[in-house]
């Protein structure tokens, strides 16, 4: 298809009104992570962490939100987001990487969803394990290609369901935490306010929830991956402000709560998802029932934007010619099919890997979150250098300037948190990956690497050795 053809597809196709938009904001981000919050957070500490943990990354991510609406406003010809934020700020390549990485934690998040309903049904299916078995991976493979069918259709129809799904799987969540305030024991949550003896220091307690809290805020810059599709520029920014509000404190809650049902080592043993042996323990077996079949409403939900905003990034990106042409193609329901393929595709061997792992849920939640964490380092660097290039001619540069420093430092903070581990694993990912950036300069008949490039091109390649390596030793597992 010409880039004439395109335009013309795209310029017909139903543009997403601010509701819309926020729906997909709020859709994305309410899926697999929140029903597991109880037993990570009880993994790694008490209330008064949970708490910290929640002020810092409430704040840290406020601050991206804020750093996604202002990148929105000043920078109202980029398309796709991360991605294009990165390449505008840093240059092809680290751009290039942006969209990759968000890309791939996009399709390995998926995975999650569908190890999460696999270990839902498990509960009364043993074949099925915790969604890690290879029954479970024949039958999340089943649903994700019926996705994959289901959303070439339209982009109409897939955000029609979305705002269906959205408010649909938000009311369990919202009756879970009413439930679990009124059966709240203040002796159990008062015994659970320091953590227990294997949760270690404040510190480490605070750090060890870093990346589960990345992943469940995922999607708060949603709306500006849809940026092209936008009925008004300016609801962009609204989208994302309030799709963030919207979810924090219902994040947060769903946690804190959590330690007035249970003790904490008994929350951090149960099975995920791990809401529902939360509220099990607090109202009986219908409980259980209830929040797993919201649950499996949820995650689909989730996984139908993750899956749509993946596939817009890789669009986005060889549309600019930082990918390989293939990936333009749209049909005439405005879906880019290449994309949308190559995505299920990718989703489909991390589905793999899974059974390999110790933790399958846990592994792709992670992983998730790592491979996040480069394109949002480089989206809020962008609007520091914006703000420093407004300085002396705009008003209100200052705080710009704050608001990117502080979400730089933020990000900064949670590839710390992360740890050796998964950034070694997010090298091995993002290492091969340049060889759709070699097959799109080819196209072009460009230089494949400048001398900056090719120095980060080394790196990679190091880091990526590195992690196998480390794998095959065994210094590091799955």
């Amino acid at each position: 298809m010409t880039a004439t053809d395109t335009n013309t597809t795209q310029s017909a196709a139903a543009k997403l009104s601010f509701w819309t938009m926020t729906a997909m904001v709020v859709g994305g981000m309410v899926g697999a992570g929140v029903f597991s919050l109880p037993r990570r957070f009880a993994q790694e500490t008490g209330v008064a962490g949970a708490l910290i943990a929640w002020v810092i990354a409430g704040t840290g991510m406020l601050m991206l939100a804020f750093v996604f609406q202002t990148l929105a406003i000043r920078k109202p010809d980029l398309d796709a987001g991360v991605y294009a934020y990165a390449k505008a700020g840093f240059g092809e390549y680290p751009g290039f990487f942006a969209a990759f990485g968000y890309w791939a934690s996009a399709c390995v998040g998926n995975v999650t969803y569908w190890v999460l309903i696999m270990s839902t049904i498990g509960a009364i299916a043993p074949a099925l394990g915790e969604g890690d078995t290879l029954l479970a991976v024949a039958l999340s493979t089943l649903g994700l290609w019926g996705f994959f069918f289901l959303i070439r259709r339209g982009i109409r129809e897939a955000t029609a369901i979305n705002r269906i799904v959205t408010v649909a799987k938000v009311v369990p969540i919202l009756v879970f935490v009413l439930l679990a305030l009124f059966y709240l024991d203040p002796k159990v949550f008062a015994d659970n306010i320091g953590g227990a003896d294997y949760a270690g220091s404040l510190f480490n307690q605070v750090r060890g929830t870093m990346l589960v809290t990345v992943f469940v805020f995922l999607g708060v810059e949603g709306a500006s991956v849809y940026s092209r599709h936008a009925q008004r520029r300016e609801d962009v920014g609204r989208a994302t402000i309030l799709g963030f509000l919207s979810v924090f404190a219902v994040f947060a809650s769903v946690t804190i709560v959590s330690y007035g049902i249970l003790p904490m080592g008994e929350i951090a043993e149960l099975r995920q998802p791990s809401m529902a042996g939360v509220l099990e323990a607090a109202v009986g077996t219908w409980g259980k029932v209830f929040v797993s079949i919201g649950l499996i409403v949820s995650v689909l939900g989730a996984y139908l934007a993750w899956t749509l905003m993946a596939a817009e990034v890789l669009f986005v990106a060889a549309k600019d010619d930082d990918m390989p042409r293939f990936l333009r193609g749209v049909n005439s329901a405005d879906v880019p099919v290449p994309a949308l393929l190559l995505s299920t595709a990718l989703s489909q061997l991390f589905l793999i890997v899974t059974m390999f792992s110790e933790n399958a849920f846990s592994f792709a939640l992670d992983l998730t979150s790592a491979l996040t964490l480069i394109p949002f380092l480089l989206a809020a660097g962008y609007a520091v250098k914006i703000a420093l290039g407004r300085a002396e001619v705009a008003r209100g540069a200052t705080r710009e300037l704050v608001i990117g420093g502080l979400a730089t430092v933020y990000v900064a903070f949670l590839l710390f948190a992360a740890g050796l581990k998964f950034v070694l694993v997010s090298f091995i990912v993002y290492a091969p990956a340049t060889i759709l950036f070699v097959m799109a300069r080819r196209e072009q008949g460009r230089r494949l690497f400048n001398p900056a490039e090719t120095v980060l091109f080394a790196v990679s390649i190091a880091g990526a050795v590195l992690g196998i390596v480390a794998l095959a030793a065994g210094w590091i597992h799955l």
